[in-house]
């Protein structure tokens, strides 16, 4: 979406930060964009948006409904459509223009389209819900049973063994279509076809939900799908977390009802005429071939029950019987506005072995581990079976090794004998590496065999499709490596929710949303995903105002596993960082009822505001087995998190007008501040509790040491890191904080001493082990998960620390960036880019024998704070002219080894004389 200009450039349009939005909400429609100039200090002064239902009336100005007129603003992000209410389930197309403060006017942008969801149930067009049966109340199963194999009343339980249906409908166009919008979702989740073709891109759909309290649905433009005269849908169903059978492997067993769907085609004509299509009784029901579906054991596919042409018009489906319209939910369906689960990228075979202890099977590796499902090519005889075990380790025998994964797990193909057969499977994945293949044996292979054949196979990889934001390259390898290494696990763990792990447990953990928040947004896009989990937890929270330590909470675990403060106050950081990140305030006043009963929850549980339950920095690296904190008191930990908590409410109660609030959030976190230092601070030494890495990094990042006594505390943590050989020992919770502490001290070469290593337990270390993927424990145990999301602290430091983008406190969605990149020994070079609201921001440095040059670009209506580290004297040259004569640099300060720059937008090019 960009315009040509010469001097001033729309390259990007957002709706509810969003390309072309399927499903926004008549409350939420507010519109942003990105511009270019090749001027520098080049900030909007004014803008003029247009919006109508129809293409060409917005390109000739007539019959709009909104015309906001030149605006004199420098706003381009979020901001509020005001205009008269839009109707719902109706595309609209929108165009904006923009002057900047060099008199400069934009040409208007290509127009961009939003379409708004449905509104209310009456929307819907008396859809129906249906499916093939419905579940007996009496054996609904939620909340889930944790491992139930463990308990006799529920291991032989009969549950999940219901069919899995396919549906179909055929209906008519007969008039000139103009377009075609159908609205739809199935629980547990759903693949929609029309006229023989998948519809969409979506993996999986909808998003996980607490289905008692929401169901997500999805929107599709099916215009250029839809044929004149016969036209035909088909759906099939799967189980996910809505219903999970209590056979092979099963983390936990729940049953919230038996798969069922509900759809509303739109169509509309050029006559200005409209029809609908939807959901019930007259459409027509089967069984799948789809025969076994679970979210933690695999997938059954039966080829030989395939019936040809079944979501193709024209199909004899007489033998198939009619649906069964069942209760609706008694909640609102709500339009998912997050980025689907797609399949991202396909990683080729890198190798096949023969396994020698199991006759018949090999051994497919691709190389890397990740989440994903197999493609799977294959030809032999009718009913043939070939069963494939994903595993991410292997054993000494080349057999799949599931033992920390969750076992069994494999999906399994049955042939229908009718040449090359492709299969991949449609509601389940796995994390893996590995597969092992029993029943069939490699095209490749030259001995005869009566097994059916496998003529390719691909490693498909799912995940959130949120856009990539941020590149991170050095020439030291190694930090390519753990960058690579952390990504992976980030990827793999992006779904509908932040799991912790791809395969055992695909749980939202919550503690990982906001301790691995920045190095997750400085990858992804995580706007839309970080509402949900809002959503989420809001649903999850009991009537006492405890937000459980996960959520979707799909089974209620004990103890400190279900109630940990490091873990539930992700309810109240989460809409800050929404907020910081994005510039978007509605998080906050969304969840601000939640916020204040889960503060209210934490102040019940303390005792003289201390907190001492929970587990605390979870996996550090202590003499025992990883799991519940050992090096840091679990009081130290929870306790600092409440501060912290208390701290942000106080900003977030100023920011939403609630001045009392103001005054009683701050007298809460002062209290607490001068009870934990009373606590836990030893006047003596200035060392925090156990003097562990975690035990010092809280207080000093989350602003709970005295001012006077900052340097001495910091000078702690770094003796106690020297003490330890510089290893790390921080875990879940601690190594966040650890890496903020050592950046925000300016400690750039010991944080680079203590990671750029692999002897000790470490990145390096999980790395020299073999490891493609972050792995649970730092030491990359083979007992415990081995692609994991919580230990990838350092990728911000990546790009906060070695690239130095981060933002000024008082700034919001990067509107004034801080740049202050730590140039360390050991490494020569730098590049780090990264896309905010406003656009790309780019830090670039590199040691030269003329200096070290370092190379900024910022995007037009931000500013930014450049910190360059050069001594009073030290001469800086910006395009090979002294700054000092240059109009576009301003210098703020020159002192303590620090150079402090203001800059406008544009690029520059500085070299630090040496």
């Amino acid at each position: 979406m960009s315009c040509v200009q010469q001097n001033l450039t729309i390259d990007a349009t957002f709706c509810e930060n969003k390309p072309e939005p399927l499903g926004v909400n008549a409350e939420n429609i507010r519109f942003s964009w990105n511009m270019s100039s090749p001027g520098r200090s080049v900030s909007q002064t004014a803008y003029h948006i247009l919006l109508s239902e129809d293409l060409n009336s917005l390109e000739n100005g007539k019959s709009l409904v909104w015309d906001s007129g030149k605006t004199n603003s420098d706003q381009s992000i979020l901001v509020n459509y005001a205009g008269p209410e839009l109707a719902s389930g109706t595309t609209y197309f929108w165009k904006v223009k923009a002057w900047d403060n060099k008199g400069n006017e934009s040409d208007w942008c290509k127009p961009a389209r939003l379409t708004t969801g449905l509104f209310s149930s009456g929307d819907w067009s008396q859809a129906k819900w249906i499916a093939f049966d419905e579940l007996d109340s009496a054996n609904r199963i939620v909340p889930g049973i944790h491992v139930p194999m463990f308990y006799p009343e529920w291991k032989n339980k009969i549950s999940g063994e219901h069919v899995l249906p396919v549906f179909r409908k055929e209906f008519s166009v007969k008039k000139k279509l103009k377009e075609a919008l159908v609205f739809v979702t199935g629980l547990g989740q759903y693949e929609l076809h029309l006229n023989g073709q998948k519809v969409g891109n979506h993996f999986m759909a909808p998003g996980w939900t607490d289905y008692d309290d929401s169901n997500l649905y999805n929107i599709f433009d099916v215009t250029s799908q839809i044929k004149s005269g016969a036209n035909a849908f088909g759906m099939m169903l799967g189980n996910v977390f809505y219903n999970i059978p209590n056979t092979r492997y099963r983390k936990l067993l729940a049953a919230y009802g038996n798969p069922k769907m509900i759809l509303k085609l739109q169509l509309k004509y050029d006559d200005g005429s409209s029809e609908t299509v939807v959901s019930d009784k007259s459409w027509k029901v089967s069984e799948s071939p789809v025969t076994y579906s679970s979210i933690f054991a695999g997938e059954t596919y039966n080829a030989t029950m395939e019936q040809a042409g079944w979501d193709r018009p024209g199909f004899d489906d007489s033998a198939w019987r009619n649906s069964l319209v069942v209760k609706a939910p008694n909640h609102k369906l709500i339009a998912e506005m997050d980025y689907p689960v797609t399949v991202c990228e396909t990683i080729l075979l890198k190798s096949i072995k023969s396994i020698p202890t199991v006759k018949n099977s090999f051994l497919y590796d691709f190389g890397q581990n990740a989440s994903g499902i197999v493609e799977l090519e294959v030809k032999g005889n009718k009913g043939d079976t070939i069963k494939l075990y994903p595993a991410e380790l292997i054993k000494e025998t080349l057999e799949a090794e599931q033992n920390a994964t969750g076992r069994p797990y494999y999906f399994t193909y049955i042939l229908k004998g009718e040449g090359v057969e492709k299969w991949t499977p449609q509601f389940t994945y796995y994390g893996f590496r590995y597969v092992q293949v029993i029943g069939a044996v490699p095209d490749t292979l030259k001995e005869s065999s009566d097994l059916p054949r496998i003529t390719g196979m691909k490693f498909l990889h799912t995940r959130n499709s949120a856009p990539q934001q941020g590149n991170f390259t050095t020439s030291f390898e190694l930090f390519n490596r753990i960058n690579e290494l952390i990504k992976w696990g980030i990827k793999s763990n992006l779904q509908s929710v932040v799991s912790d792990c791809p395969h055992r447990e695909k749980l939202g953990w919550l503690e990982q949303t906001y301790l691995m928040g920045g190095g997750i947004h400085y990858n992804y896009d995580i706007y839309h995903l970080y509402n949900k989990l809002i959503n989420d937890m809001m649903e999850a929270q009991t009537a006492d105002g405890l937000v459980p330590a996960i959520a979707p909470e799909y089974t209620e675990f004990t103890g400190g596993f279900r109630d940990s403060p490091e873990w539930g106050s992700a309810s109240v950081i989460l809409p800050w960082l929404i907020y910081k990140y994005y510039g978007d305030i509605r998080p906050i006043e969304k969840a601000w009822p939640m916020m204040t009963r889960y503060m209210d929850y934490l102040k019940s549980k303390s005792q003289n505001q201390i907190l001492s339950h929970g587990l605390g920095d979870w996996y550090d690296l202590g003499p025992n087995m990883p799991g519940i904190a050992q090096l840091t008191p679990i009081a130290a930990t929870a306790t600092a998190i409440y501060y912290y908590d208390a701290s942000l409410m106080c900003q977030m109660a100023a920011l939403i007008g609630k001045e009392a609030e103001v005054k009683k959030y701050a007298g809460w976190a002062e209290e607490i501040r001068s009870v934990y230092n009373k606590e836990f601070l030893n006047p003596k030494t200035n060392i925090y509790s156990t003097g562990s890495q975690t035990a010092i990094s809280m207080p000093l990042v989350l602003g709970i040491v005295p001012d006077d006594l900052k340097d001495e505390v910091f000078q702690t943590l770094v003796e106690s890191i020297n003490k330890s050989d510089k290893a790390l020992t921080a875990g879940d919770v601690g190594f966040h904080f650890l890496v903020k502490a050592l950046q925000e001290g300016g400690a750039g070469d010991l944080q680079f001493e203590m990671n750029a290593r692999d002897d000790v337990p470490g990145y390096g270390y999980q790395l020299k082990k073999g490891a493609t993927a972050l792995t649970e424990s730092w030491a990359a145990l083979e007992r415990v998960s081995n692609n994991h999301l919580m230990l990838g602290h350092l990728m911000e430091w990546f790009y906060g620390g070695l690239g130095g983008i981060e933002q000024t406190d008082k700034s919001v969605a990067y509107k004034e960036a801080l740049i202050a990149p730590q140039i360390v020994n050991g490494m020569d070079d730098v590049s780090t880019d990264f896309r905010t609201p406003y656009g790309t921001i780019v830090s670039r440095w590199k040691k030269a024998a003329e200096g070290i040059v370092v190379e900024v670009e910022i995007p037009v209506n931000s500013t930014a704070i450049l910190v360059l580290p050069a001594k009073e004297g030290t001469e800086i040259l910006e395009n090979g002219a002294s700054i000092v004569n240059s109009p576009d640099v301003k210098l703020v300060s020159h002192s303590g080894g620090k150079a402090t720059l203001r800059l406008g937008s544009g690029t520059y090019r500085f070299r630090i004389i040496l």
